[in-house]
């Protein structure tokens, strides 16, 4: 019996000294970085931005691997099983959080099967309309809405995407008959607002603010806490009276739940410097987003927060994709 415990108890030793070996000399090879979109979108800019740092930072090669499909449910589902050794890790947009709520089914839980690493950068939603729309401020444009019943609709990048959202949100606050018209990506959206076709769009600062600095289209509102870099003139909804309608697009990144946490906090704090660093913040401006790079705790609860917010908003408006 004595001899069993021995080696029980040597077992043990051996599995709890298990997880911080597979964290000692990370990396030793190079590290997949998953984007579930085609190159050239934000996620994927800002993950290449991002990849470059850590390789720099960390002395092994960080690459960019794009996974398109399903609003990027395809790529999550492959990451969620994968092993997790720190060797594949995603970067995600609002959609990761969205999806489990607006689709009737994807391959992978946001909390379960995932480790929040860090929030790289947010861009908040702005509403822009046509300039032949009258109104000039948000609570001009609720009120020129409710006098024109069935006249008003908005542009947005697609089913359940982040600016579709805000809109809905913008909805349903004020009881509004306003349509959403939704379109193949952000730049078609805001084109039909520049064209007049569609008066209104809910964007994301970065699709619409060539346009609103070339006056083709009137920013009314800025979704978000702050006002937004570039457009500092434009008021927050909240300046205006417009409460609880923040709306941020958020770009960060994950690994598979069971990471070790020597790495997620490793990632973690690697990706905090490389957004402190001035150039990488102008490069995040340019592109109309806000560095963060928080903890990982932090981050997960933000995850946790816009499912249960979002998840609402997709229930409340009735928003489905089979």
């Amino acid at each position: 019996m004595a001899s069993v415990l021995r080696i029980l108890f040597a077992a043990a030793l051996l599995t709890g000294s298990a997880a911080p070996s597979l964290a000692q000399g990370y990396p030793n090879r190079p590290v997949r970085v998953v984007v579930g979109f085609p190159p050239g979108g934000p996620t994927d800019v800002i993950a290449r931005i991002v990849a470059q740092k850590l390789s720099d930072s960390l002395g092994q090669q960080f690459f960019v691997e794009n996974i398109g499909g399903a609003g990027g449910n395809t790529a999550a589902g492959q990451v969620a099983r994968v092993p997790a050794d720190g060797y594949t890790i995603m970067a995600i947009s609002t959609g990761f959080v969205v999806n489990p709520s607006l689709y009737a089914k994807v391959p992978y839980d946001p909390v379960k099967d995932f480790t929040a690493v860090s929030l790289v950068a947010v861009s908040p939603n702005v509403v822009v309309v046509n300039p032949s729309v009258p109104a000039r401020t948000l609570p001009e444009l609720v009120q020129l809405i409710r006098d024109n019943p069935g006249k008003y609709s908005f542009a947005g990048p697609g089913v359940g995407s982040t600016p579709h959202l805000g809109g809905e949100l913008f909805r349903l606050a004020f009881k509004l008959d306003l349509v959403h018209v939704p379109f193949t990506g952000a730049a078609p959206a805001v084109q039909a607002t520049v064209g007049g076709h569609t008066p209104i769009a809910f964007t994301a600062l970065p699709s619409s603010l060539s346009a609103i600095q070339a006056g083709q289209v009137r920013a009314l509102g800025v979704a978000a806490t702050g006002r937004a870099g570039g457009i500092p003139d434009v008021p927050t909804f909240a300046e205006q009276g417009v409460q609880d309608q923040e709306a941020d697009t958020l770009t960060g990144i994950v690994a598979p739940a069971g990471t070790p946490k020597e790495i997620v906090d490793l990632l973690s704090r690697e990706i905090a410097r490389s957004v402190a660093r001035p150039e990488v913040n102008e490069r995040l401006a340019a592109l109309g987003f806000r560095g963060v790079g928080n903890t990982s705790e932090e981050f997960g609860a933000r995850i946790k927060l816009e499912i249960g917010k979002w998840g609402k908003v997709v229930r409340d408006a009735n928003l489905r994709i089979e």
